[in-house]
C-alpha cells in the first residue's frame, strides 16, 4: 500500500490540523500535499515530508493567501499523485479536488463542505474585511468556485463526515452518501481538578462565525468573570468592547489550556460548529458546556448531564443561562467518561479499518 495525504493548506492551526497530526501518527511515512506550508506556524511539521503547490512561491502567498483564491483549484489539481494507490484527503475546501489515477482509491475526510461557498457564503462576503471593489468582484469568483467544488466532490470514492451535521451537508450540497467517523480529541491529556472554579471559559480562533461578540456582551451585562484564549482577526475589536471582568489570554500553551479547562466553572460554546473539538476537550476535563443548540454540539453534549443548551443565538439568552447556571449539579466523572468516546485511539482504529478494508473494486454507492 502506497499512501499519500492531502490537506488544504498549512497556514492556520485549528481542528483540521489536529486531525492531520493524527493521520501522520497512523501513516508516518506518507507525504502530505498542501497548497501552502508556513513553517513558523507549524514547527512540529518541519521534519515531515510536506509537498506544496506552485502557490507557495507566489508573492506574499503565506500572509495574503486569500489573494490567490481563484488559483487554488488549479493549484490543487497540480499535485501529482500518480505514484499512490491510496489517497486520504483532509478537506474543508480544496483538497478533495485532487486528480488521481483510475486505480487509486481516494477517501476524503470531510470537515465540512466549503463554508464560504455553501452554508456561509452570504455572511462570508458581508463580513469580509476588504475594499469595496474586492467585495464587488468576489461573488462571481465564488460562483465559479462553487461549480468547481461540486465537480471536485465527484472525484472522491468515499466521503467520511466528521459528524451527522456534516453528513447532512455532504448530502445536500454534493448529493453524496458518507459514513461518520468523529474526529480525534486528546481526551487523555485532560484531568479533573479539585480546585475551586470561579470563572467561565471560551476560546479558539477569534473569527466572526464563532460569535464571541455575543459572549462578551453577555458577560459585560452580567459582570461574571470570563477568560478567553486564542488569537484571530477580530481580537482587537473584541478587546475594545470587553469590560474589566473579561480577560484575554492570547495564544496559550497546551499545558496552560489544559489547566484553564480543568479550573473553569463551564466552557461556553456559542457557535454552530461542524463538530467542535473545544467543547469535547472541556468535557474531558470534567467541566460542563453551555452551548448553542445547533451543529456538532447536539451530537457531543448530553443536555442536563454533560452541559446545557440555549436555543436563541443571542446575548440575552446566554446571559439568562449564565445567571441561572448551577455547576454543582453536574458530575465531573460522568462528564469525563462521556468525552472518552471521542478519543484518539478510537479514531485511529476506525480510520485504519476503513482504509485497509475499503474494496476499490466495489461499485461506488449511488448518490443520495
Amino acid at each position: 500500500m502506497k499512501l499519500a495525504l492531502v490537506h488544504d493548506h498549512l497556514i492556520q492551526d485549528g481542528g483540521a490540523e489536529k486531525v492531520l497530526r493524527v493521520f501522520h501518527d497512523i501513516w508516518p511515512k506518507a507525504p502530505t500535499y498542501a497548497l501552502y506550508f508556513d513553517k513558523k506556524s507549524f514547527p512540529d511539521f518541519v521534519n515531515k515530508t510536506i509537498r506544496t503547490s506552485f502557490l507557495q512561491k507566489m508573492p506574499l502567498a503565506r500572509k495574503k493567501f486569500q489573494w490567490y483564491l481563484a488559483l487554488m483549484p488549479a493549484a490543487t489539481e497540480s499535485h501529482n499523485l500518480s505514484d499512490y494507490n491510496i489517497v486520504v484527503s483532509s478537506s474543508s475546501a480544496f483538497s478533495k479536488g485532487v486528480i488521481t489515477q483510475p486505480g487509486t482509491v481516494h477517501i476524503c475526510y470531510c470537515h465540512t463542505p466549503t463554508r464560504y461557498l455553501w452554508s456561509d457564503t452570504h455572511s462570508y462576503v458581508s463580513e469580509l474585511r476588504a475594499p469595496w471593489w474586492a467585495k464587488a468582484v468576489l461573488p462571481p469568483v465564488l460562483s465559479h468556485l462553487r461549480i468547481w467544488d461540486k465537480t471536485a466532490a465527484e472525484r472522491v470514492d468515499l466521503f467520511v463526515a466528521n459528524s451527522k451535521t456534516v453528513q447532512e451537508r455532504i448530502k445536500k450540497f454534493y448529493g453524496r452518501k458518507s459514513i461518520i467517523i468523529y474526529p480525534p480529541v486528546e481526551t487523555e491529556d485532560f484531568y479533573i481538578s479539585s480546585d475551586p472554579k470561579n470563572y467561565f471559559l471560551v476560546g479558539g480562533r477569534l473569527v466572526p462565525y464563532k460569535r464571541y461578540d455575543l459572549v462578551i456582551e453577555a458577560f459585560n451585562k452580567t459582570g461574571l468573570p470570563l477568560k478567553i484564549f486564542g488569537t484571530g482577526p477580530i481580537e482587537a475589536d473584541l478587546k475594545k468592547t470587553a469590560k474589566s471582568n473579561i480577560e484575554f489570554l492570547g495564544r496559550v500553551s497546551d499545558e496552560e489550556r489544559i489547566k484553564l479547562y480543568a479550573n473553569c466553572r463551564a466552557f461556553i460554546h456559542p457557535q454552530e460548529e461542524d463538530f467542535g473539538i473545544t467543547q469535547v476537550e472541556a468535557m474531558a476535563a470534567g467541566r460542563p458546556v453551555i452551548a448553542y443548540r445547533k451543529g456538532g454540539a447536539t451530537e457531543t453534549i448530553i443536555d442536563g448531564v454533560t452541559g446545557e443548551f440555549f436555543d436563541e443565538q443571542s446575548w440575552e439568552e446566554l446571559a439568562d443561562h449564565l445567571i441561572r447556571f448551577e455547576d454543582e449539579k453536574f458530575c465531573p466523572e460522568v462528564i469525563r467518561e462521556h468525552a472518552q468516546k471521542f478519543g484518539v485511539e478510537r479514531f485511529k482504529r476506525e480510520m485504519v479499518e476503513l482504509v485497509e478494508n475499503f474494496d476499490a473494486t466495489s461499485p461506488r454507492p449511488p448518490p443520495c
